[in-house]
């Protein structure tokens, strides 16, 4: 993964959008960004309801809207606090509908989240900040929450728990 990671960040005649819909996982999920915002304050992401998202009963998979949301909070807080690794701590869906149709994920960064992470990357150089997300139907009703917290370390950073 990591190879295709850095071959990807190099092709940098292609916008980050680009970028994003063919990484591999996301371009076998025909995953297409809808919106997204140059310091990726906000995004709007379509994950598209095909005979290989749907499960049984014809709805999205759970495991398709988690694969999707994990990374999204984690890339939005690498391109506003670079020089520190981040990755996603903890992962919750809340499936409140079914998934009856192509789902767009609705991702806006706060700004007084911004701040209160500056703030704690200043005083102690990590922050552990939850992001709140929704998955919504092509109806307009929302179908998932989720909650996603991320955790921005400093590079080399290694946890007592690792």
């Amino acid at each position: 993964m990591r190879s295709n990671m850095n071959l990807l960040s190099k092709l940098t005649f292609l916008s980050a959008r680009r970028r994003f819909e063919i990484y591999p996982p996301f371009f076998l999920m025909r995953v297409k960004i809808i919106a997204l915002a140059d310091d990726w304050s906000s995004a709007r992401i379509r994950l598209p309801l095909n005979w290989v998202s749907a499960n049984a009963a014809g709805n999205m998979f759970g495991g398709y809207q988690a694969s999707l949301a994990d990374p999204v909070p984690a890339l939005a807080c690498l391109k506003k606090f670079p020089g520190y690794r981040v990755a996603t701590k903890k992962l919750e869906l809340d499936f409140i509908r079914v998934g009856n149709s192509s789902l767009t994920l609705h991702f806006d960064f706060d700004a007084r989240i911004e701040h209160d992470i500056r703030q704690s990357l200043q005083a102690h150089d990590r922050a552990t900040p939850c992001f709140e997300m929704v998955y919504v139907r092509e109806d307009g009703q929302i179908c998932t929450r989720i909650k996603n917290t991320v955790a921005i370390r400093p590079k080399g950073y290694v946890s007592k728990h690792e």
